[in-house]
């Protein structure tokens, strides 16, 4: 099933700056690693489009993403370049803490993106939300293990892809009511990252794993 016009603009503009805030996480993980230019535009590379390159494989879209609009590689590029430029004149330290305000932003976009798109093709429900979750988490997961960290989707305790998952489900709960798409794909994006935002300022964290002997 094809989307609307609209809906279909709307989507690639969410895809394109969830892709631009990833990127951006990418970048500041690098540079904080202090990676040489190489390292900064693979890893920016892999935040940006891993998840999104995941999500067509996985809905056999093609062509991918990032190929129908090889533009996006240029602008990549062009940020990577910028930004190394820009990190070194001003010699700005990125933290961990700075990386996590751009990824919770992508993090609210790619989930509603993977989301509809499943729904697009008349995919039940919790296969849509776990397509937008997947969406969402494996390009920063792929930073974050180049970077040899353990993904921090994994270990902050703080919620992550629980908020992509309560994201998706606001979507797909709002089409099922009749909302319009284009804005239930709003509304479901600024809930994950809206929750993402909270659980970072609030220090919100989830129970963590015990063996008895801690």
């Amino acid at each position: 099933m094809s989307n609307p016009p609209l809906l279909s603009l709307l989507l690639t503009l969410v895809e394109a700056l969830a892709t631009l805030a990833f990127a951006l996480s990418g970048l500041l993980e690098a540079a904080r690693k202090r990676l040489d230019a190489v390292g900064v535009c693979l890893v920016a590379g892999l935040a940006a489009f891993g998840g999104g390159t995941l999500r067509d494989v996985l809905l056999d879209r093609r062509p991918f993403f990032w190929v129908a609009h090889s533009e996006w590689l240029w602008a990549l590029l062009a940020l990577c370049a910028g930004a190394m430029f820009f990190l070194r004149a001003r010699h700005f330290a990125p933290t961990e803490r700075a990386m996590q305000w751009p990824d919770a932003l992508g993090l609210g976009l790619f989930s509603a993106n993977g989301t509809q798109l499943a729904l697009g093709q008349d995919l039940p429900g919790i296969v849509a939300v776990l397509m937008g979750v997947i969406t969402a988490t494996f390009g920063g997961v792929l930073r974050d293990i180049v970077c040899n960290e353990i993904p921090a989707a994994l270990r902050d305790h703080r919620p992550y892809a629980i908020c992509a998952f309560i994201g998706g489900w606001v979507l797909v709960i709002a089409q099922h009511l009749g909302v319009p798409p284009g804005l239930g794909l709003v509304v479901g994006a600024a809930v994950a990252s809206g929750l993402r935002v909270l659980a970072l300022v609030t220090g919100f964290t989830l129970p963590r794993w015990s063996s008895g002997h801690d």
